[in-house]
């Protein structure tokens, strides 16, 4: 599907040229471009216009990109690329738990850059067309809602982000069976060109730390030791319930 120039993207880096690189590679793209140094020309920003997606750098002056991301998954869904001059699997690792979408080590192409962009948007895009008839499904307390990205309980926005609200997607559309780790990471395709082993790992530890009861002994999203991972509907009812969908 096709990028719209009401795209908006923020770009938050203390780095002024890479700043005014990415503005006018991205402008020349279609998209609209506001930039920002730190954390709190990024709350201005977005008091402005929220942006469809933000590049964070992970190493900022004050306020670092970790801290900013935990923030911003307080009150928001939208998708962050992380950037980060030490592209070390660690940095990868707790980028991704605290709820970043993808990651990108620099130094980076543009090009490839604007392809992890538009492939975050286009998950966001495509999912109302995807599902015309099936746009709600329920399961245990929750209901999550496609058309708005939102997983609810008792009504209440349990806050998921892109990449969380994408995996249960994936679960809750094929329950009742196991899903090895190569099988949800090509379901997942276009957060991360360079997957790790630990991707699926880390998504689903912070989708069970929001919806499952007891996160160290999972009823919803069950582990099959050797196999992968198993969405269970009924959470601690037998595993042949199915997921409602209206």
């Amino acid at each position: 599907m096709r990028m719209t120039q009401a795209d908006r993207i923020l770009v938050v880096d203390d780095d002024p040229a890479l700043r005014e690189l990415l503005s006018a590679y991205l402008t020349e793209n279609g998209f609209l471009v506001d930039l920002a140094a730190d954390g709190a020309a990024m709350r201005r920003a977005m008091q402005g216009a929220m942006p469809d997606a933000i590049v964070l750098d992970l190493m900022l002056p004050g306020e670092d990109g970790l801290a900013l991301t935990r923030e911003l998954r307080t009150r928001s869904t939208v998708p962050i690329l992380m950037l980060s001059a030490r592209g070390e699997e660690i940095d990868r690792v707790v980028g991704l738990e605290v709820g970043a979408d993808d990651y990108l080590a620099k130094p980076f192409s543009p090009r490839e850059m604007l392809a992890r962009l538009r492939a975050l948007l286009r998950r966001c895009l495509v999912v109302a067309a995807e599902h015309p008839g099936e746009d709600k499904y329920m399961f245990g307390p929750y209901r999550l809602d496609l058309l708005s990205r939102r997983l609810l309980r008792d009504g209440a926005d349990l806050g998921l982000s892109g990449a969380e609200f994408d995996l249960l997607k994936v679960f809750v559309e094929r329950p009742n069976r196991v899903l090895d780790r190569d099988t949800l990471l090509e379901l997942l395709k276009g957060y991360g060109h360079e997957p790790f082993d630990r991707t699926v790992d880390i998504r689903v530890g912070r989708l069970r730390r929001k919806i499952e009861p007891d996160p160290a002994n999972p009823a919803f999203i069950r582990t099959v030791r050797g196999e992968g991972y198993l969405f269970n509907p009924g959470g601690n009812d037998a595993p042949t319930a199915s997921c409602a969908a209206s």
